[in-house]
């Protein structure tokens, strides 16, 4: 399928064009805001809504907050765990900006920002951000949309290949570094009983899209005032008949990815490889490898899609200011801390966004036989593609994609057919919003 021509890649989640968020009630001509005075002698005290894991070996997000409270008896934080669905947390978010009730800060994933800004559930802090701008990799530009910048950014989700060395060597399969070789071992390991893949039902959204990223796709950009959506390029075209293939040949599990099926056929031996997002790492061996023996799980690059070593985005996220926050200077400054805690985020599996290195969590290189895990990931982050922005909507595209992805499995329809759903949903998401569509 020949690709759209497209005049501007948006790198910074939505085109810059006022024109492309008019009537959103967020817009690009929002200003920023100095909030509220603060008196003499005045505690202010601010909220942080998080979905972090807080999982076992992990340093506690409240030990890390009331080590800031501490040392900052002038602005108080009080962390709140968000126990349900992320989607479900937009939806409460949404409904706390519109009566006043909303945190002043939140965590969101960058597929996230777009919506809420066009919806006008967050503040434009640039001013504010760009003081602490260098102290953060390319994800900076994940907390603008247009002119406006929401928060800084916390961690990135490049995809990268897990699997067991062990039961690879005992069943002579070689880590893929292709696409080619991926089918190969998939297959292989099939006849022998195992798996080195788990087509996640649950995951399509983000999982396939990160794969169609990697394969050199870029789904959305603008041509003058209108969005362009191109979610079945040769990038995309590549990842469906690759999961076809699999699939067809009865080469891959299944399960979803939070079910607990997933985790047992990790394991039974079932499972030993697939490709996952980067803070995976973190807890995804707790129920595998017991505390008192090293794993022997390893991570090594997403094999090549046909870009090169090029990966995509499943997932990462930031922290951004909502509507409405009184004190936007200080949540800044406390965001800037919160996301420099590199170590401490680290042990919850994060691919901190902050610059600097990173040491693999004590309990992470255990489980990974020794590897210095974190490095790797480091690297996954540098061949993290810069050309794959997301629209105002896009969390209405990820229950089509994965209700399509349902009906692959029940045998209703083709893995194709889940891109051609995610065009459908994103120009009708587009639309929804009153944004400008090219034909």
């Amino acid at each position: 399928m020949m690709k759209r021509r497209r005049t501007s890649i948006v790198t910074c989640a939505v085109a810059a064009s006022a024109l492309v968020l008019a009537g959103c009630g967020g817009g690009a001509d929002d200003k920023s805001t100095a909030g509220k005075e603060v008196k003499p002698g005045e505690v202010i005290e601010l909220e942080y809504m998080h979905r972090l894991p807080d999982g076992e070996g992990m340093t506690p997000v409240q030990e890390i907050v009331d080590r800031w409270n501490e040392e900052n008896p002038e602005v108080q934080v009080t962390a709140n765990k968000w126990g349900g669905e992320a989607l479900e947390m937009i939806k409460q978010l949404e409904l706390d900006v519109n009566s006043g009730s909303a945190p002043c800060l939140a965590q969101l994933a960058y597929a996230e920002v777009p919506e809420m800004y066009a919806k006008g559930m967050l503040e434009d802090v640039k001013d504010e951000a760009e003081k602490y701008k260098d102290n953060f990799s390319g994800a900076y530009a994940q907390m603008g949309v247009g002119d406006a910048i929401v928060g800084l950014p916390q961690d990135t989700g490049p995809l990268v290949y897990f699997y067991d060395e062990a039961a690879f060597q005992e069943l002579d399969l070689d880590v893929p570094n292709t696409v080619e070789e991926l089918k190969e071992m998939a297959v292989k390991a099939a006849e022998q009983g195992k798996y080195i893949l788990d087509f996640e039902i649950d995951e399509a959204q983000n999982w396939l899209s990160g794969q169609a990223a990697a394969a050199g796709d870029t789904w959305y950009g603008t041509e003058g005032d209108q969005w362009v959506v191109d979610t079945e390029g040769d990038g995309a075209q590549v990842v469906a008949d690759f999961w076809q293939e699999m699939l067809d040949n009865d080469a891959a599990l299944t399960h979803n990815r939070w079910d607990d099926a997933y985790t047992k056929a990790m394991q039974d031996g079932e499972l030993i490889g697939n490709i996952g997002a980067a803070w995976e790492a973190g807890f995804m061996l707790d129920a595998v490898v017991p505390e008192d023996e090293e794993g022997t799980w390893k991570v090594a690059p997403l094999p090549d899609f046909g870009a090169g070593q090029l990966t995509g985005p499943d997932g990462g996220s930031g922290v951004a200011v909502m509507k409405g926050c009184e004190y936007p200077a200080q949540a800044v400054e406390f965001i800037d801390w919160f996301n420099r805690q590199t170590e401490d985020l680290a042990t919850q599996g994060l691919v901190v966004a902050a610059k600097g290195d990173v040491t693999t969590p004590e309990k992470v290189k255990r489980q990974f036989g020794g590897q210095d895990v974190f490095a790797e990931l480091a690297k996954a982050n540098e061949s993290l593609t810069d050309k794959f922005p997301y629209i105002p909507g896009f969390s209405s595209v990820g229950p089509k994609m994965n209700d399509t992805a349902a009906k692959v499995i029940a045998g209703e329809a083709k893995v194709a057919d889940i891109f051609a759903a995610a065009q459908e949903a994103s120009i009708a998401a587009l639309k929804d919003l009153n944004l400008p569509v090219a034909d």
